[in-house]
């Protein structure tokens, strides 16, 4: 079995480009994705955790990653952080479901100044969520793209409604309004942390208007590679 980064996919139509979290060639070591059949966006991106059912979903999903050679795994959401705690025992290799993870690191890196967090419905990212990444509402601040009536057409509704089209200027101009309404509203930012996983293929537009380092789940991905245990 060749090793490889194991990625949970939630069930999508919308097209993953380069910097995506589910297109393979965002990645410089070897992925393996894995579609959880049925697993729509309004069913995870929600301030409720997902159904028990679904979560066993994933956590089958996961172990079937491990046995094909994953070294460790990510999802294609943020919001199955709320599945964390069961993704990672369901498995003997590490798991990051959600981007949000990287909160405490990156809090600590930059001296404990809040992360500007910008997600993919700010309505759903609620405290319990944040819990799960060990970080508290003080910690942060957020901002949401569901404003954007684009994103709301390509990533915020049901599979079959979704756009097979997707408008990079527009997603990354609306990602930049978020970037700048965090900064100008809390000027002490140390980071901004991209919750979405379809966000990274902006984070330099979003680095480059707000001249901060910006984060997202393709590092934790390369963290858990550049970590893995190599037999001898």
């Amino acid at each position: 079995m060749t090793p490889h980064i194991g990625i949970l996919m939630l069930d999508t139509a919308f097209p993953r480009i380069l910097g995506d979290v589910g297109n393979p060639a965002s990645y410089d070591m070897p992925v393996r994705l894995h579609v959880i059949e049925g697993a729509d966006v309004p069913d995870v991106v929600s301030a409720a955790p997902p159904p028990d059912a679904l979560i066993d979903r994933f956590i089958a999903g996961a172990q079937a990653l491990e046995a094909s050679g994953a070294v460790g795994i990510v999802t294609s959401c943020g919001f199955l952080g709320h599945a964390q705690d069961a993704l990672a025992r369901s498995v003997q290799i590490p798991v990051i479901a959600s981007a949000l993870s990287l909160g405490p690191l990156i809090r600590s890196m930059t001296g404990g100044r809040r992360v500007g967090i910008i997600t993919a419905d700010s309505r759903a990212l609620t405290p319990a969520l944040l819990a799960t990444s060990g970080l508290h509402p003080d910690h942060v601040a957020i901002a949401g793209m569901e404003t954007s009536d684009d994103w709301q057409r390509l990533i915020l509704t049901t599979k079959d409604a979704q756009s097979r089209e997707i408008d990079t200027d527009a997603i990354g101009a609306a990602a930049e309004n978020a970037a700048r309404h965090l900064t100008a509203a809390h000027p002490d930012l140390g980071a901004i942390l991209l919750e979405c996983t379809n966000l990274p293929p902006y984070a330099t537009r979003i680095g480059k208007t707000v001249s901060l380092p910006v984060f997202h789940i393709l590092h934790a991905a390369h963290l858990l590679w550049d970590a893995r245990k190599i037999s001898p």
